[in-house]
């Protein structure tokens, strides 16, 4: 039209025409949108590791509107399967790759008119979500020499009200004459009972070393990843033979949940712990003394660390003053790669293998059971030398 005025020449309104058709085409039939509410619907809000989670945000508007176009920003613990966009909702299906408290992200939305020549943007945010390891499977309960008398399902050295036979004695006044052996008492020609083994339950800490987090470079396995799961397969399993069992996180903020007992008390005592990974962040600052409470007199601790911090020497000094049975279930993290031909890299892997051994064989000399954990693999693998062995604790 410009042109056509500029130069005279009239045929030029006809080019102008198809623009000008166009964009009365666009013109809003109604008014266009001004107020935006956005709604969020996040489902589950707690789940496991590899769980799908459903993420819907519905939109209240005012006036007419057109099509939506979400920007999607996913946080770091969560990968996006779908996306399925309809009249005045958005729904999203997300996948939990790893443990952690997560942030899901944000999506902007972008609202046109019934026309697309005006657009207005809203940013939502999806929130976080709470997700659990899956716990390495595991079934096997060591336990300590000495138990503390209470009940449950362990079965003692001492004499008691257990199910478990040990033998037989001679009547004595007070007994139960319904525990009577009847082939013992002919024979012998008195009344002869049975001997039953009394049954303890056991208090047991998991003491969770993440201090640092560090990854195998073949693989890319996060050990505080599989430290987490596997200390979560050996709780449910004490949990299950009805032993009390707490939490210590030393690395940074010191965590700790004292002993329980009860199914539901694997939730409470995972999400005790769930802080320590926040969005991949976590702080590693100096250490603090061990909470009394946190250590109960004679329980079992078993340290889950992939001895790659010195600092944990220390925590283990601790526990092994206060006299408790000691466990330190190593996770492995990969040797660093060296590439071909390079003789510093090769001296100085020789050097960080040498430092590992080390600090394996000071813990095996104070009288620490140290075992190895491979991840993949069954706990009992592991666990299964400590039923030949007794669990010994350190000297006040």
């Amino acid at each position: 039209m410009a042109a056509a005025l500029v130069t005279g020449h009239a045929w030029l309104l006809a080019a102008a025409a198809a623009p000008l058709a166009l964009l009365a085409l666009a013109l809003p039939t109604g008014s266009r949108p001004q107020q935006l509410t956005p709604t969020v619907g996040v489902e589950p809000r707690r789940c496991f590791e590899g769980e799908q989670i459903t993420a819907t945000v519905t939109l209240a508007h005012d006036g007419a509107a057109g099509r939506l176009d979400p920007g999607i920003t996913l946080g770091p613990g969560v990968r996006l399967d779908d996306l399925v966009v309809t009249e005045g909702r958005i729904r999203l299906t997300l996948t939990a790759q790893r443990w952690g408290r997560w942030t899901l992200g944000t999506v902007d939305l972008d609202v046109y008119d019934t026309g697309g020549a005006a657009r207005r943007t809203v940013r939502v945010d999806l929130g976080e979500v709470a997700v659990f390891p899956v716990p390495t499977a595991a079934g096997l309960t060591p336990i300590p020499v000495r138990l503390p008398q209470r009940l449950g399902e362990h079965t003692s050295t001492q004499r008691g009200e257990g199910v478990e036979v040990t033998g037989i004695h001679p009547y004595v006044r007070g007994d139960r004459q319904r525990r009577i052996h009847w082939p013992a008492t002919t024979r012998r020609g008195e009344l002869q009972l049975h001997q039953f083994a009394a049954e303890k339950a056991s208090d047991t800490v998991v003491l969770l070393d993440v201090l640092a987090d560090v990854r195998d470079p073949a693989t890319g396995t996060s050990s505080l990843d599989e430290t987490f799961r596997a200390a979560a397969g050996l709780v449910r399993a004490y949990l299950r033979t009805h032993d009390r069992i707490g939490v210590v996180s030393v690395g940074g903020a010191t965590r700790w949940l004292q002993p329980g007992s009860g199914q539901g008390y694997f939730y409470r005592i995972v999400e005790s712990v769930l802080d320590v990974r926040k969005d991949l962040g976590y702080r590693t600052s100096g250490l603090r003394r061990l909470p009394p409470p946190a250590l109960p007199e004679s329980a079992l601790v078993y340290v889950f660390t992939p001895l790659t911090d010195q600092r944990i020497i220390d925590v283990l000094d601790q526990v092994r003053s206060r006299a408790n049975p000691l466990v330190v279930v190593e996770i492995p993290s990969g040797d660093p790669t060296v590439e071909p031909g390079d003789r510093t890299g090769e001296l100085a892997l020789r050097l960080w293998r040498a430092d590992r051994d080390a600090m394996r064989f000071a813990l095996t000399e104070r009288g620490i059971a140290v075992i190895a954990h491979r991840p993949g693999e069954t706990l009992d693998l592991a666990l299964a030398p400590l039923l030949r062995t007794r669990i010994h604790g350190g000297r006040r």
